[in-house]
C-alpha cells in the first residue's frame, strides 16, 4: 500500500508529467524540466522537493561534475494504490482524488493522440477484454501485466542506433456490469 503523502505528491498534473518525461530521459537538470515543461525554475524546484519528500525522485550528480545545476531522477517507477487502501475517510477521499486525476492523465494522453494520429505514420493499437473473475485473479492479473511490461521495457536497447518514439500503455481492470 502506497503512503498517502505519495499518492498525493503524484497526482499533481506538473508532478506527473515530471514523472512522465523522467521514465522517458532519465536523469534531468531543474532548467531542462522549466523549459520542456514551460514552467518556471522555482515552480520546477519546488515541485521537485514535493516529490523528493515522498521518495519519487531523488538529487543526483551533474553528469559534467558543475555542482551548481542541480539534477534529478527517478526513485522509483511505479505506484499501485487503491482508496480500498486507506481507513481514514479523508485518506481513502485523496486516493479517489488520485485514481481521478490519473485516468484523467491517461485519457488526455490517448486523446492527444487520437487528435494527431491521422497524420501520423506510427499506429497504436486498442485491445480490451471481459472474463468472470475474482479478487485475487484480477490482482493477478494486475502482477502479470507490470511484469510483462517490465520485461518488455528492458528488452528495449535503447542504444541499437534505431529511431524510438515514446509510447505510453495504460490498462484499467475493474469490476463491472454488462
Amino acid at each position: 500500500m502506497e503512503h498517502i503523502s505519495v499518492i498525493t505528491a503524484i497526482a499533481h498534473p506538473l508532478r506527473r508529467r515530471m514523472i512522465d518525461h523522467l521514465q522517458l530521459h532519465g536523469e534531468t537538470q531543474v532548467g531542462t524540466f522549466a523549459r520542456v515543461l514551460d514552467a518556471q525554475v522555482g515552480s520546477v524546484s519546488h515541485h521537485l522537493r514535493m516529490l523528493e519528500k515522498a521518495g519519487v525522485v531523488e538529487r543526483v550528480d551533474a553528469p559534467d561534475g558543475d555542482g551548481r545545476a542541480s539534477w534529478w531522477r527517478l526513485a522509483r517507477r511505479s505506484f499501485t494504490w487503491s482508496s480500498n487502501d486507506y481507513e481514514s475517510p479523508a485518506d481513502a477521499l485523496l486516493a479517489r482524488e488520485a485514481q481521478r486525476a490519473n485516468v484523467r492523465h491517461q485519457l488526455d494522453l490517448l486523446q492527444r493522440w487520437y487528435r494527431v494520429s491521422p497524420q501520423s505514420e506510427a499506429t497504436g493499437f486498442s485491445t480490451d477484454s471481459l472474463a468472470w473473475a475474482t479478487q485475487e485473479e484480477l490482482s493477478d492479473l494486475q502482477a502479470r501485466l507490470n511484469a510483462m511490461v517490465d520485461e518488455w521495457r528492458r528488452g528495449i536497447d535503447r542504444e541499437d542506433g534505431q529511431d524510438r518514439m515514446p509510447v505510453f500503455f495504460f490498462a484499467h481492470g475493474f469490476p463491472t456490469e454488462v
